[in-house]
This record gives C-alpha cells, structure tokens and sequence, in this order.
C-alpha cells in the first residue's frame, strides 16, 4: 500500500490502516494528507505514582458512554534493553480491548524530555484524521520542565495524589502553569484537603480543582464535564525538526574503510548500495540515531573522485534530515542561498538537495527528506 492509499484508509477510519501509519509515524515517517481538527485532544500528566493510566482508564470509559470514539497515545518509559516502551500503560487499560470505538497506543520515550516521545504529536494527528472524536495523551511522568503537553493538547489535567510530599514546591515552576484542570486522585487518602488547599493556594480561585479515586471510577463523570467546558487553547504549530543523518566520508576502497569501521572499531553490518547517477558505491554503517556513509568513485569522472583528488580522502558532507524538503529550500532560496541542485532520489531511494559550503559556513550539506 503506497503512501497516498494509506492516508485515503486512515480518513475512512480503517484500523489496520491508522496501526500501520502509527508505526511509520514512530520510524520517522510523514504522510501528507492526513487532514484533521476535529478531536479534543486531552493531557493528562502527573508526577509517577499519581494513577494517571487507572485515570485514563476510567476516563475512556466515560467519553464511550457518551458514544464518541476515543483515542489514547500512551507514552511509556523506554526499555534498557530494547528502546521501545515498557508497554505498562496499555497493560492497565485492557478492558477496552474488544471495543472499537477505543484505540490505545503506546509509545517510548526514546530519551527524550518534556514527558512526550518525538512523534506524539504525529500519533495525534493520525488519531484526529482518522474521525476519533476525543484523542487522550498520557504522558510519561513529568517535572519542572516537563511541560510539552501543552503544546499539542487543548486542555492538560494534571493528577496529583496526597502524601508525595512537596510535589507541589518541586513542579510548581512548570506543569502548575500550564494546568487547566487539577486532579486530586486518590482523594479517599490522608492528606487530601492538604492538598486541596496547596493547590488552591498556588491557582488563587483562577483554575478548577476537581476530586476523584480514579479506581473506584468516582467523580469521573462531573471532571469530564468539567473538562468539555473548559476554554480551549490553540495547539502550538510544529517547528521543522531536523536532526543528523549521517556524515559522508570520502574513501579510496570501501572495503579497506569497512576493514576498520566493521574490525577494528567493531561497528555492524553496512548496507552496500550503487548510485549510478552520482558514480559512486555506497556503504552506510548505523551509528547510534545517525549514520556514517562511507563513499567511494566508481571512474575519475565522478564527484567523489574530483574530491579525493583536491583534497583527498576525508569528510565530503554533513546530511540532514527535515520534514518538509521543498519547504526548507524555499526558505534557503528565498534568503539568498546557494543550492547546487533541484531534489531527486539517491541512496536509500530518499529525496535530496545539497546546499553550497559558501552558503553554510564552510561545509557542503545535503538536506534529505523523511522517508520520503
């Protein structure tokens, strides 16, 4: 299924479709297309240990009764072992498995901070073409700048529970600010009026502060409604990411090169590939998020060739990978850069521009589309 017959079943709302576009969004990959703005996207965020997946949980169950499709991007801590997330979250909503008006996925964090993984804010988005009425996302546990959330949610619930201590000196700098709606989960505990009033203290009468014991499912239906009434607030526009492909290295024998990135340095298998119409045989090495592309001419006539000649073997260039190709060298062009060549596909079957060192400080950069 090609990109645009994916984005075509994900807008009829096919299941298997919005799973197979999760997981591409999650590799790194963007799908035009994916036209949205009708879910109420919902934080829910909270120091660990304040039941925000038993509140989630009995959250889903609420919306349902109403009939609304819901939508859950669970963001779980990442394994040691593996990357991917421990998958707690999903564990402690099982119940709604059998229904398909609920779609929870979990994701990891993947080191990153502000409480959310990178492609959260894409998972939303596939939620929201998809026709899920509500999109809930939970995030990993936050503290004093963990509070990015917000930047995609139309109201934030934080959860806190009696006897944390001083969980409200420690947070009261971030996620305080940005809460439209607090939650004292746990409330049949010791400590909750404490709490209410600590709370009340920081809010001054200026935000609701609602009770509940998430577990036992009371005071879950007056926070939804709570939650309906609440101002809605702008979802921030999504700055273009970029991050390190990979670095070009200019080699004589790729085999000699490989000899010590794969031996002596212990690095794994390379993927070994031709572009005919750059000349050159290619060997990419995995280097943690980014890569090292070992390049090697195949005649004197090649670029790789010229350059090893001038300057010999060494670093050719830096690649970066961006959302939005066509957009980015809009922008380069419209600021007076120089970019040597219009997009086409190299190695990896990937969209590419190389911009002129004389335009950035001294290095050629190749731009590369996202799995394009």
């Amino acid at each position: 299924m090609n990109p645009s017959e994916l984005v075509a079943k994900i807008l009829e709302g096919d299941r298997r479709a919005v799973a197979r576009a999760c997981s591409l969004v999650e590799a790194g990959q963007s799908l035009p297309g994916l036209d949205g703005g009708h879910a109420f996207v919902v934080g829910v965020t909270g120091p660990p240990g304040a039941g925000k997946s038993t509140f989630t949980d009995a959250l889903i169950a609420e919306v349902r009764r109403e009939g609304l499709k819901v939508a859950v991007v669970a963001v779980d801590p990442s394994s040691m072992k593996t990357g991917g997330a421990l998958l707690g979250d999903r564990i402690r909503m099982q119940r709604h498995h059998e229904d398909t008006g609920v779609f929870i996925r979990s994701m990891a964090t993947r080191g990153a901070m502000g409480g959310l993984a990178p492609t959260t804010r894409g998972l939303v988005k596939v939620f929201d073409a998809a026709g899920f009425d509500v999109v809930i996302v939970e995030t990993v546990g936050v503290g004093q700048d963990e509070i990015e959330v917000a930047r995609m949610a139309h109201v934030v619930t934080l959860l806190l529970v009696p006897g944390q201590g001083d969980e409200i000196q420690a947070i009261k700098a971030g996620i305080m600010e940005i809460a439209d709606l607090f939650v004292i989960n746990k409330s049949d505990l010791a400590g909750a009026e404490k709490l209410y009033r600590e709370i009340e203290a920081e809010v001054h009468g200026e935000k609701p502060i609602l009770k509940a014991v998430a577990s036992a499912g009371t005071g879950i239906a007056e926070l939804w409604s709570c939650l309906k009434g609440l101002p809605r607030r702008e979802a921030v526009v999504e700055a273009e990411r970029f991050a390190i492909d990979h670095l070009g290295v200019a080699v004589q024998n790729i085999d000699e090169a490989l000899g010590f990135y794969q031996g002596a340095l212990g690095m794994g298998h390379a993927t070994r590939e031709t572009v005919e119409g750059e000349k050159v045989h290619v060997a990419m090495l995995q280097a943690g998020e980014s890569r090292i592309e070992l390049l090697e001419a195949m005649d004197e006539t090649s670029t790789i060739a010229k350059f090893i000649a001038k300057r010999g073997p060494g670093i050719h260039h830096v690649a970066m990978r961006v959302r939005d190709l066509g957009a980015v060298v809009e922008r380069i062009v419209r600021e007076g850069g120089r970019v040597l060549n219009e997009p086409k596909i190299g190695a990896g079957g990937h969209k590419y521009v190389f911009v002129h060192p004389a335009t950035t400080g001294g290095v050629l950069l190749e731009l590369i589309e996202e799995h394009s």
